[in-house]
């Protein structure tokens, strides 16, 4: 990833956008300190997203407390 300035990265934004298009990462600096990532933009895969929830309510169906209820748990806990 390279790095670039900020006063670099405005004159040569248009540049850097067609760079980033490509698949390049920039990190913005000012003083030499890290203030901003240029990254390429990934969108959302809908389908992923799907298959994660689906994948937690099985995980959340096979699981149980052994009868436990959430709010005896956290009660227990602050008892320590």
């Amino acid at each position: 990833m390279s790095e670039i300035g900020v006063h670099e990265a405005r004159a040569h934004l248009p540049r850097l956008l067609k760079r980033v298009e490509a698949g390049e990462r920039f990190v913005i600096t000012r003083h030499k300190r890290p203030i901003a990532e240029l990254i390429p933009y990934r969108g959302v895969d809908r389908e992923q997203i799907r298959t994660a929830i689906d994948s937690l309510r099985e995980f959340r169906e096979s699981h149980s407390l052994g009868g436990l209820a959430i709010q005896e748990l956290i009660g227990e806990g602050r008892r320590y």
